[in-house]
C-alpha cells in the first residue's frame, strides 16, 4: 500500500491560482514573451545594420553577415527576456524574496547589458571566418560560438561585484524563494 492512499486519511490539496491570477500570469507571460521577440528582432536589425551600413562593414566579410545576426539575435532576445523580469522583481516581493532596490536593478540591467554587448563582439569573432569559409559554415558554426559564449562568462565570480543573486530572478506562482514545503531539524514539516 503506497504512503498516503488510506481511505480515512486527508489528502494535500495545494492551493491553487485565482482566475484573475491565472489571467495575471497569462498576460504577464504574453508580455515576457513579446518583449523577448521584438528585442530578438530589433537586436537583428540593430547588428545587420551595423554591419552593412558603419564603420564595422568593411570588418565584417559578406560571408559573416548571418553571423553578426545570430549575435544580435542573442542580444535582443536576452534584454527582452531579462529587462521586463528585473522591473518585475523591482516592484514587486515577497517577505521570503524582497524586491530589489533601485541600486541593485541598475547594477542588474548594466550587467545584462555588458553581457549583450559582450555577445555581439563575439559574434564580430566568429564573423570573421566568413574570409575563409563559406556562408553557410561560418552560419553554422557561429551559433555555437554564439551559443556557448556564455561558458567563460559562468566562471567569472560575480559574487565580488554584488551580481551573485541573477539567477535569482526566477518567479515562482506562490512567491516563496524556495522549492516545496521546509522541513525542521526534528524532520517535522514548517507550515506557514
Amino acid at each position: 500500500m503506497s504512503v498516503g492512499s488510506g481511505a480515512g486519511e486527508p489528502r494535500g490539496q495545494s492551493p491553487g491560482r485565482s482566475v484573475a491570477g491565472n489571467v495575471a500570469f497569462g498576460a504577464g507571460l504574453l508580455l515576457v514573451l513579446a518583449t523577448m521577440t521584438l528585442g530578438a528582432f530589433a537586436g537583428v536589425a540593430l547588428t545587420i545594420g551595423l554591419a552593412d551600413d558603419s564603420f564595422l562593414s568593411p570588418a565584417v566579410p559578406d560571408d559573416g553577415r548571418n553571423a553578426v545576426g545570430i549575435g544580435g539575435i542573442g542580444m535582443g532576445g536576452l534584454l527582452g527576456l531579462m529587462l521586463p523580469l528585473l522591473l518585475l522583481a523591482a516592484v514587486r516581493g515577497t517577505e521570503e524574496k524582497p524586491r530589489l532596490g533601485p541600486g541593485e536593478a541598475l547594477l542588474k540591467a548594466l550587467a545584462l547589458v555588458l553581457f549583450s554587448v559582450y555577445l555581439v563582439v563575439v559574434s564580430l569573432l566568429a564573423a570573421q571566418l566568413g574570409w575563409i569559409l563559406p556562408e553557410g559554415i561560418t552560419t553554422l558554426l557561429s551559433f555555437f560560438v554564439v551559443g556557448f559564449s556564455w561558458a567563460p562568462v559562468a566562471l567569472f565570480p560575480w559574487e565580488r561585484f554584488g551580481l551573485g543573486g541573477m539567477t535569482g530572478l526566477r518567479l515562482n506562482s506562490r512567491g516563496r524563494g524556495g522549492s516545496g514545503d521546509q522541513v525542521n531539524r526534528d524532520g517535522s514539516d514548517k507550515s506557514d
